[in-house]
């Protein structure tokens, strides 16, 4: 049986109680439930998309191995979905203590406003890499474009009649389709971005699931666990409203670009 040192022990029986303690902390509760479920953390993490030393320091209720409170509170509500657990219950909890562990407030939200904008995000080594993906994509398209030409005029000078036609190829034309289904799911936050014209987007929830990314041109109704990091490219070319509430870019666009969080 694991044990936790940080948690406060059962006198009684080992099963864990249906309800949270008046001083159980949160993620000693759900440790006790995959426990009675018999579950592995390797089998969750696998499921959720999450790290295992993630899922231990949250079971550990080790607040200052995890990033801020947002995305603690998103970890929790995943998690004790998956264990059929009161995710509301965990999180008026969490917010309980989350200050005498870690010395900083659990709510960051504006006053009387369910919209939150959390900052612009650090450029991370995945983006950078996909920004040389794109370099070298453009590359090898002026390459074949330049091969193209080539073959086109040894054509005309040797005199054939059938000349062959270099297709005109335009890097912008060239469109990455959304890593998912972008139909609105029946749990979480709701996403919805309009487009005046084509531009790149990059979007993803608080799980690390990845909802849109590529060029995109049609309006895309997005679901998942908030905050949600978002990349736009050309933000005067989209309109957003998360939960039906119109959330103004303007703020935060500079040169035309966006990279921001947002959480409800």
């Amino acid at each position: 049986m694991e044990i936790n040192p940080n948690s406060h022990q059962p006198t009684g029986s080992t099963s864990p109680s249906s309800t949270l303690g008046n001083i159980q902390r949160p993620g000693e509760y759900l440790r006790q439930i995959r426990i009675a479920q018999k579950k592995e953390l390797e089998e969750i993490a696998s499921v959720l998309n999450m790290p295992v030393k993630t899922l231990t320091a949250l079971e550990q209720d080790d607040y200052k191995s995890l990033p801020e409170a947002t995305f603690i509170k998103g970890y929790y509500r995943a998690y004790a979905k998956y264990l059929n657990a009161d995710a509301s219950a965990i999180i008026q909890r969490f917010d309980e203590i989350y200050a005498n562990d870690t010395g900083l407030k659990a709510n960051h939200a504006l006053n009387n406003s369910p919209i939150k904008i959390m900052g612009k995000l650090s450029g991370s080594k995945s983006v950078r890499n996909r920004k040389w993906l794109k370099r070298i994509a453009i590359l090898a398209v002026v390459l074949l474009l330049g091969w193209f030409a080539v073959m086109a005029l040894q054509n005309w000078t040797s005199g054939h009649k059938d000349e062959a036609e270099v297709p005109k190829v335009k890097s912008s034309d060239v469109e990455i389709i959304p890593m998912g289904n972008s139909t609105v799911a029946t749990s979480g936050d709701q996403l919805i971005l309009n487009f005046s014209r084509p531009t790149s987007v990059h979007i993803v929830d608080a799980t690390g699931k990845v909802l849109a990314t590529g060029r995109q041109a049609s309006t895309l109704t997005l679901s998942g666990e908030s905050p949600f990091q978002i990349r736009l490219d050309d933000a005067t070319a989209v309109s957003l409203t998360l939960n039906q509430e119109q959330i103004s870019l303007a703020p935060y666009t500079v040169n035309g670009k966006a990279e921001f969080r947002l959480s409800r």
